[in-house]
């Protein structure tokens, strides 16, 4: 009597599930598992439980955890909006808005930041996007040099984050009663803290800030010197210009 091939284990449901997965939807059901729990707490196992599969299943589409958060970082970078310069609008108004459109992403996934500092190299969706932040400031005038050097200064915020001292994180943040005391404790030795404390509109004994108005305010503050510096390099090169053509009227 011939051999019975053995019947397959795998459950119709789960067998369905795993044949139309895929390394995107994969992605995208871990990126919707970060952002409602976290990506520390992400895992295969639970990955697979989401997914109705077994973990060995998600390894078929990424390769360890580490693949996983830089898929789907990347996933999250490459919603940031493009934006394109209006008629009229100066070099700084559109990086503004193309910043400010990152940080409206970041905000969509508060563990991004975390993951993105972690990494030691950009991913395809972040490198795109400082293409475009290069593109703006090549457009309005930056040499290469001066965009390499404001690179470097905005550092994170061009991905719409900053990266604090310390962490003051909503739920790090102390009562209205803890930073009175706080103050208290510091106003001997440290006076100019507690002043701040006390006096400035924050919450918490170093300030619980509202992290959209002081993202905004150190944004701001950057763009208008790296406009000084802007405007002071073209004013260099034109008067360098002039005077080699003063010169060679000269010679002639």
């Amino acid at each position: 009597m011939p051999a019975l091939d053995a019947p397959d284990a795998t459950p119709p449901l789960t067998r369905a599930v795993t044949d139309r997965l895929s390394r995107g939807k994969v992605v995208e059901a871990a990126l919707a598992y970060a952002d409602r729990h976290g990506s520390e707490a992400l895992s295969m196992r639970k990955l697979g439980e989401q997914l109705g599969v077994d973990p060995m299943t998600v390894y078929r589409h990424v390769r360890d955890k580490d693949d996983l958060l830089a898929a789907i970082s990347d996933m999250a970078v490459s919603r940031i909006a493009v934006v394109d310069a209006r008629p009229g609008e100066g070099w700084a108004v559109t990086l503004r808005r193309q910043i400010l459109a990152a940080r409206q992403t970041t905000l969509q996934h508060p563990w991004l930041p975390r993951v993105l500092e972690a990494r030691a190299e950009p991913t395809p969706a972040a490198l795109d996007h400082l293409d475009r932040v290069l593109g703006i400031l090549r457009a309005g005038g930056f040499s290469v040099d001066l965009s390499h050097h404001t690179l470097h200064v905005l550092g994170s915020r061009v991905l719409g984050f900053s990266q604090d001292l310390f962490d003051d994180s909503p739920g790090t943040r102390p009562t209205a009663a803890e930073a009175q005391a706080q103050a208290a404790a510091w106003a001997t030795s440290h006076p100019h803290l507690a002043e701040l404390a006390l006096q400035a509109t924050h919450e918490g004994a170093l300030g619980g800030c509202d992290d959209d108005e002081e993202f905004a305010f150190s944004l701001d503050l950057i763009l208008e010197g790296l406009e000084r510096r802007r405007a002071q390099a073209a004013g260099a090169a034109g008067s360098g210009a002039a005077a080699a053509g003063a010169a060679e009227g000269t010679s002639s």
